[in-house]
């Protein structure tokens, strides 16, 4: 099927684009929409309805929609300060934002906390703020893209490493020398955890900052949901934690944990924080509510990662090519996108719906359906999932994806030593 949209058959009120950008676009309907995607969206499926079992939201804690967080906003909508329109480095005195931002460095073990719009501004402006032209910058191959958009966003050099890969790592820096390490405590895609400690020694041999993305690991591990690095006792040892505040905490918001003296330098420096507004006093109600619930509902960390753990036995029990995941994110890697859009289809129309994962998120050959485990999940919705996912096997070609085969040889040869 050939898909022929916009530029060349757009509107003819609408201007032109130059040839560069229409090229650019025509060929992303034709060859990917159409010809890959046989005129169906990889990202579009069915709506999920009231029966469906979602594992599509970053609301590990099942908390968005607690009414102590929902009763937090309306009231300081209705009584609470007056919303100030400005940069946050304008902020003066003790204002809500300042107020939690103290709390949130109290509470994972840090001087101080900066709140940002995003996590993606967190980590753009951070790494703009730290590194400058020439500066090494070591980053995993699956680090978030925004770690990668600071990079180049501050001039510098990326000398990415392969995943999870210690060894890999300790050449690169004994090749280019002291600059930054960047990692995620948990990655995004595939739910692998990141051995924070062999990456902190190496940083240390090498005299190297350290940067640690914990976006989906605050709120869900460590004590009281403070997080990988806390539960580890790294704090001294970790320059900069960044967080996105829409996961667990189910907020627009993100977070920065550093020295005091760096925050006062980072609010003069950082572009993103200078040149956006700062967050509002209902948005700050919404997030202060939250860390009260996470902090006290110890229960909700625990009903997760049973609920994590059962499901990922499950799916290796079927076959599933789950080995990389250690916490919540449980991924099915089909591959190719064309996969991919069977495996969503036949997971959807038998009312399971999880996140599609492709290019640019991932390799153009290794994309996949997310599945986002969260606490309110029950066993019986879980056995759903397992049994849609035992029946379609056949149906969306499990056993020929190149995740599958990569398994069977890796236990062919663990098997042969």
């Amino acid at each position: 099927m050939n898909i022929k949209v916009g530029l060349v058959q757009d509107d003819v009120n609408r201007k032109k684009y130059p040839e560069y950008l229409s090229g650019r676009i025509d060929a992303f309907y034709s060859e990917r929409w159409g010809a890959l995607w046989g005129g169906k969206h990889l990202l579009r499926g069915l709506i999920p309805g009231d029966s469906a079992i979602q594992m599509i939201s970053n609301d590990y804690l099942d908390v968005a929609n607690h009414p102590e967080v929902i009763a937090a906003q309306i009231d300081c909508l209705k009584n609470g300060p007056q919303s100030l329109m400005m940069s946050g480095s304008l902020l003066r005195g003790d204002t809500p934002q300042r107020r939690f931002e103290k709390r949130m460095a109290d509470y994972c073990g840090y001087q101080s906390a900066i709140l940002c719009q995003s996590g993606y501004a967190a980590n753009v402006g951070l790494i703009q703020s730290v590194v400058q032209e020439g500066t090494p910058v070591y980053m995993d191959m699956n680090a978030h893209a925004s770690l990668w958009e600071g990079v180049r966003s501050g001039g510098a050099e990326v000398k990415p490493f392969r995943h999870n890969d210690m060894q890999h790592l300790e050449r690169q820096m004994a090749r280019y020398g002291q600059g930054l390490v960047c990692v995620d405590s948990i990655y995004s895609t595939m739910g692998s955890v990141c051995d924070l400690m062999a990456v902190i020694t190496l940083a240390e041999k090498y005299q190297c900052m350290i940067l640690v993305d914990e976006s989906h690991s605050l709120g869900t591990h460590g004590p009281a949901g403070a997080g990988l690095v806390s539960e580890m006792g790294l704090q001294d040892r970790v320059h900069f934690v960044t967080a996105s505040l829409a996961k667990a905490f189910c907020g627009r918001a993100g977070l920065i944990l550093c020295p005091k003296q760096f925050a006062d330098y980072f609010w003069m420096t950082s572009l993103p924080a200078i040149f956006s507004s700062c967050l509002l006093p209902s948005e700050i109600a919404g997030l202060e509510a939250t860390m009260d619930i996470i902090i006290r509902d110890d229960w909700r960390r625990e009903a997760l990662h049973a609920n994590a753990d059962y499901l990922r036995h499950g799916l290796a029990e079927l076959g599933y090519n789950v080995t990389a995941s250690g916490s919540q994110i449980i991924s099915l890697e089909a591959g190719p996108e064309d996969a991919t859009l069977r495996l969503r289809e036949a997971l959807e129309e038998r009312d399971v719906f999880g996140s599609v994962f492709c290019a640019p998120a991932t390799a153009k050959s290794r994309s996949m359906i997310r599945f986002s485990v969260n606490a309110g999940l029950s066993k019986a919705a879980l056995d759903r999932v397992l049994g849609v996912c035992r029946d379609i096997r056949d149906e969306v070609g499990m056993a020929s994806w190149p995740s599958t085969l990569r398994l069977q040889r890796d236990q062919r040869r663990f098997n042969h030593d």
